[in-house]
């Protein structure tokens, strides 16, 4: 079972310094990779699609792993805080979902201009290009469909022709402090169905 989440983006142009996912620089919460999926579908225009793979508490103490969750719900469910970081692409849908035995995040954007998500393209017929360089140095290279320029020029290039521009990279190497959260998502399901009342989390437009 999966909660799904869609809602209009807010255009706030609140500056953040964090990569997506920020709150893990306010707590223990963090992701072992992220996944980026650009599909062009127009000379401008396409849907960018984010996947948070093992959402996880960097502390295993107890404690710490439901303070960790509990701010998830607040700002990544409930909140817009990785919203604000693409205030020009309008998301259409956000969810968390089981897989693969880990808890996972998904957030899916329309786009009508490149640089609502980030993208830049020389003079409109050259390659694609992606900057890793975001300030805090937490986002790692770990492969793509695209070349990489290496620590010298931390850019991703695509070809003009591609229509699927995908990249993964790495946040976190899990060690033996860090902690899944998917029995505390498997709970509050549990906690949910129990009630016999409505589901308030699941929001669907």
């Amino acid at each position: 079972m999966i909660l799904i989440f869609a809602a209009s983006n807010p255009f706030t142009m609140k500056k953040l310094f964090f990569i997506l996912f920020a709150v893990l620089l306010t707590s223990c919460l963090t992701v072992e990779r992220k996944e980026y999926s650009f599909e062009i579908t127009g000379e401008e225009s396409g849907i960018l699609t984010i996947k948070y793979i093992n959402i996880m508490s960097m502390k295993s103490d107890g404690g710490e792993v439901e303070t960790d969750f509990n701010e998830l719900m607040d700002n990544y469910v409930d909140g817009n805080l990785i919203e604000e970081q693409y205030p020009f692409a309008k998301l259409i849908s956000k969810r968390l979902y089981e897989e693969n035995g880990q808890l996972c995040g998904e957030l899916k954007f329309e786009f009508n201009e490149l640089n609502a998500v980030k993208l830049y393209q020389y003079n409109q017929i050259g390659l694609y290009m992606l900057s890793l360089h975001n300030g805090s140095g937490m986002e790692e290279f770990t492969s793509s469909n695209g070349s990489y320029g290496g620590d010298i020029m931390p850019v991703v290039f695509w070809p003009a022709y591609e229509q699927k521009l995908k990249l993964t990279t790495t946040i976190t190497h899990p060690d033996k402090d860090c902690a899944g959260l998917l029995n505390m998502y498997k709970n509050l399901l549990f906690e949910n169905e129990a009630s016999g009342s409505e589901n308030q989390l699941e929001i669907k437009n």
